[in-house]
């Protein structure tokens, strides 16, 4: 296994402990991170993107399994099992993760994931109406970003 690839099995392992704090050290000071909901999010974001997730996951599991290599990429497919906590339904979501290094750190990082079908999961039979449409993506990109904004002036205070 490259340190990259250690760097990533190391990174899943502490998130199935919910371990926000090791999870944060992983990424560099200048690093991004996209999903097709936190979309475009700098270092601080994501940082604190990853302990509000891991703090409000009452029931979270997750399974990985590191795909491969390529210069200085490791791709990763995961699978968070969790209760959706607006609506109280079981969400199973499939997420494609590539990261990208520099000196030792993850400097890009973007999951892939399917949104209708997590959209259909999330919120029953609405979800299965709305969620194929970029109006509900923007939506949830609102929400998401307005609740990660939230957290973080709650952790500056606090």
């Amino acid at each position: 296994m490259t340190a990259n690839e250690q760097l990533i099995d190391e990174f899943y392992s502490a998130f199935q402990r919910k371990d926000y704090a090791f999870m944060q050290s992983c990424y560099a000071d200048h690093a991004t991170f996209s999903d097709p909901i936190f979309s475009n999010l700098n270092a601080e974001q994501v940082r604190a993107m990853w302990e509000m997730l891991c703090k409000s996951s009452n029931d979270l599991t997750l399974t990985y399994n590191l795909v491969k290599e390529t210069s200085n990429t490791v791709q990763a497919d995961w699978k968070a099992r969790y209760t959706f906590s607006k609506t109280g339904n079981k969400v199973t979501n499939r997420i494609t993760a590539e990261f990208v290094f520099e000196h030792g750190l993850i400097i890009s990082h973007k999951d892939q994931f399917n949104l209708y079908s997590w959209g259909r999961q999330a919120f029953g039979a609405t979800g299965w109406l709305i969620a194929w449409t970029d109006v509900f993506r923007a939506k949830m990109q609102s929400i998401a970003k307005s609740n990660l904004e939230k957290f973080m002036l709650r952790n500056q205070k606090g």
